[in-house]
């Protein structure tokens, strides 16, 4: 029942449901970009049912009460919603004179978020499999191949067999030789790509261990994932914060070059030399009096 998303759990659950909950479940499902940004009270009135029954409808779906269930819609929300949708909704709901301060408190809230929901027990199991992994392939597309690139660019400092698969050449070419002892981070936050589920779903057919990092569970990539790490990219706008997801992969760089302390110093010395003999890097100080 964890895997389902919020459409999926109420479609299973449809037959059994009463009159006034079914009557909730076809509004959400017809309605779900109003629904997302409505307390129980007002999503009540909406259906004319009691707000009891809107959080008995909650429980009945498997969640915990209204809250949980409400950050599911607007997960659903953010995952269906077309570009053209979601900026006229964020312009519906932005204080266009406190734009600043909204947008870097909902950062501070995906962090926050984030560190409360991480499974430290599935962090860890894939920090091994990194380590452990013949090759590692890294992949995003669209907006999250910012993510996959930053963890490509440290990761092959620490490891020697790491691959980037770019948007660039064909995925599955690129994937043609993984084997049961690869390992791949996909790395898919909304509006999903499909091409990452089918890369991840093909890494798994081969054998190979698939690592998502992601926003939810119910996430396409993470049903084909052996280890799944979330990081709340919430924002209501046509952008999604990335914010939390770079701390999460920062945090997986961290924990990668921790366990290969030794390697991690040689390597970076041995850098340190090169890129200071052809100048990589500028210390500032040229034309200063």
């Amino acid at each position: 029942m964890d895997e389902l998303s919020l459409d999926e759990r109420i479609r299973a659950g449809y037959a059994g449901l009463s009159r006034g909950q079914r009557a909730l479940s076809d509004f959400i499902l017809k309605n779900y970009e109003r629904a997302a940004f409505m307390t129980a009270e007002a999503l009540a009135s909406a259906v004319g049912v009691s707000e009891s029954t809107v959080v008995r409808f909650a429980c009945r779906l498997g969640y915990d009460g209204y809250p949980r269930l409400h950050r599911e819609l607007q997960e659903l929300v953010r995952s269906k919603l077309t570009t053209v949708q979601r900026i006229e909704m964020s312009a519906a709901l932005s204080d266009p004179g406190d734009i600043l301060e909204s947008v870097l408190k909902a950062d501070v809230s995906n962090i926050r978020r984030t560190l409360d929901g991480v499974d430290r027990r599935a962090f860890n199991a894939a920090v091994d499999a990194i380590l452990s992994a013949g090759h590692l392939y890294v992949l995003g597309l669209r907006s999250s191949a910012i993510l996959s690139q930053y963890l490509c660019h440290y990761l092959n400092f620490l490891l020697p067999d790491v691959v980037e698969v770019t948007a660039s050449r064909d995925i599955f070419e690129q994937l043609l030789r993984v084997t049961d002892r690869d390992v791949l981070i996909a790395v898919s936050f909304p509006r999903y790509s499909s091409r990452t589920a089918e890369a991840a779903r093909y890494v798994a057919r081969k054998g190979g261990r698939v690592i998502a990092v992601t926003d939810s569970r119910a996430a396409p990539v993470a049903r084909q994932a052996g280890y799944c790490l979330t990081a709340s990219s919430n924002m209501a706008s046509f952008v999604d914060s990335l914010t939390a997801p770079l701390s999460l992969a920062n945090a997986l760089i961290v924990a990668v070059s921790a366990r290969r302390k030794p390697q991690t110093e040689a390597a970076f010395a041995e850098l340190e030399s090169l890129w200071s003999r052809y100048a990589v890097y500028t210390d500032g100080a040229e034309g200063k009096l």
